[in-house]
């Protein structure tokens, strides 16, 4: 019988606002995307200097992920290899891939070339986390969240993950959107009024409240 998982918390950045668990936590209508990612970092304290050397894609997501683990996460409830990351985005890496083509012009940067993949989001987490667990990053026209559920599904049901950060992250432009999921087999004390079911359906009620 399929062992019940559970989404423990959530987590959005759009329109120039952060929320976790449908609570609006940080708001700043006055800034573009670089400087409302500076200011919310800013605004939740968090100290890893190397944030401000990462391209725009992967500040969003690693910001996200700060907050989604803030006060409902221990590492040390599990192995490093039993905690994975799933994302998925629809223009890949595509604003970084810009700013160094327009940077080939004169002098190529290598400090833009090394956030042309859009799995760097991904290391960018797992190295501030030491996760070591199954990582993938998709290409979607849209959030396709009955794939998202059945792969991270897969990794669960075949003990291969105890708990996952999976999700959508975007920018492209002036377009952004990141809403993260935390996956869990366990509920704990400090989220279990706010655990709901890992499902398809749940996944995507989630993302249309940030997408609408």
């Amino acid at each position: 019988m399929p062992e019940q998982i559970y989404i423990t918390a959530n987590c959005a950045i759009s329109k120039q606002q952060v929320s976790k668990n449908e609570q609006v936590l940080f708001i700043d209508h006055e800034a573009g995307l670089p400087e409302f990612l500076t200011a919310a970092y800013k605004h939740f304290e968090l100290k890893y200097p190397k944030f401000y050397k990462m391209d725009l894609l992967s500040k969003l997501g690693w910001l996200a992920t700060e907050i989604l683990l803030n006060n409902n996460f221990s590492t040390e409830n599990y192995k490093a290899e039993e905690i994975g990351i799933v994302l998925s985005n629809a223009n890949s890496s595509i604003d970084a891939d810009i700013r160094y083509f327009d940077s080939v012009k004169e002098i190529a940067s290598p400090a833009l070339f090394v956030y042309t993949l859009p799995n760097i989001v991904i290391g960018e987490i797992s190295i501030k986390h030491t996760f070591k667990g199954e990582n993938a990053f998709f290409i979607f026209e849209k959030f396709d969240t009955a794939f998202i559920h059945q792969y991270v599904d897969s990794l669960f049901q075949n003990d291969l993950l105890q708990a996952c950060i999976c999700g959508w992250v975007e920018v492209a432009g002036d377009e952004y959107l990141a809403v993260l999921y935390l996956i869990e087999k366990e509920k704990n004390m400090v989220v279990e009024k706010a655990a709901v079911l890992f499902t398809n359906e749940n996944l995507n009620k989630i993302y249309q409240l940030h997408n609408g």
